[in-house]
């Protein structure tokens, strides 16, 4: 573990090879599980507004699923997550015609049809952050059948996780942390001979 501020991080985010490689991987992160994307609670208005405008280009099982159960489900006390279909797909998920799973918001982001991109719990995706006594911990959230070919695909291209999440993290905590975060990341790299 590594410190960057008030963040405690596991050390395989500096030192893991990752860059997400959605063609092999067919999107699994969207589909595979057996819950939602955790979500903040002032996420779930910017979820609502997305789900609104965005319901056309979704399955519509998943239409069905948030209309009758909500586009978030959970409470205060247990946190909150984006709602699936029987557990598994996000209600956001869109295939193309590869069967290639992509997130609906993030396509309206990128195609400039909506002002968000995506959750931060999604873009920081596979590092996943909990809260334990006013500190926040950062993990690589390593499940093979999603993970391995952004690990393969990061070896191949020589990028680290933690650059491939630098927007994602620069997001989350801002430019300075990341530098700070960086920094550290070098330093670990060099203390096991990766670099």
């Amino acid at each position: 573990m590594f410190r960057v501020e008030d963040v405690i991080l596991s050390e395989d985010i500096a030192t893991s090879a990752f860059a997400c490689d959605i063609t092999r991987c067919k999107g699994a992160c969207c589909v595979v599980g057996d819950a939602g994307a955790p979500v903040s609670k002032s996420e779930i208005p910017i979820l609502n507004k997305a789900f609104r405008k965005l319901k056309s280009n979704l399955a519509p099982e998943a239409v069905n699923v948030a209309v009758e159960e909500g586009v978030v489900i959970g409470n205060s006390e247990d946190g909150y997550e984006i709602n699936s279909v029987d557990g598994k797909e996000c209600i956001f998920v869109q295939k193309d015609e590869r069967g290639v799973a992509t997130c609906a918001i993030q396509e309206a982001y990128y195609s400039g049809n909506f002002d968000w991109e995506k959750p931060i719990s999604c873009h920081l995706y596979p590092i996943r952050l909990k809260k334990i006594a006013g500190m926040e911990f950062a993990n690589f959230e390593y499940i093979p059948e999603l993970c391995a070919a952004g690990c393969a695909n990061g070896k191949e291209t020589g990028t680290y996780l933690a650059d491939f999440l630098e927007t994602a993290l620069v997001r989350r905590y801002g430019h300075d942390w990341f530098v700070a975060f960086n920094k550290a990341c070098e330093e670990l790299r060099k203390e096991e001979n990766l670099d």
